[in-house]
């Protein structure tokens, strides 16, 4: 098996790997405020970044089209067209 742009753009590695890395940056970021005994204005507006940029991802990755493939009538030769 040899990896190529083709097998990355089919398998969408890069999108699902930004999205595991944000899943794990905000499980960090909610451990780290829920274990704060006074969390400051600035520290609560640090967590809603965390989340709107977790929207801005997701929808970034479920909006974002695959590898475009070649979609043929019934009963039409995709090669030939006949």
């Amino acid at each position: 098996m040899q990896i190529t742009p083709e097998w990355l753009d089919k398998w969408r590695i890069w999108p699902r790997m930004i999205i595991t890395l944000y899943g794990f940056a905000f499980y960090r970021t909610t451990e780290w405020f829920i274990n704060l005994d006074a969390p400051s204005n600035a520290q609560a507006g640090y967590v809603s970044v965390i989340v709107g940029a977790g929207a801005g991802f997701y929808g970034i990755y479920v909006n974002g089209q695959g590898p475009k493939t070649q979609t043929t009538q019934k009963g039409v030769c995709a090669k030939c067209g006949k």
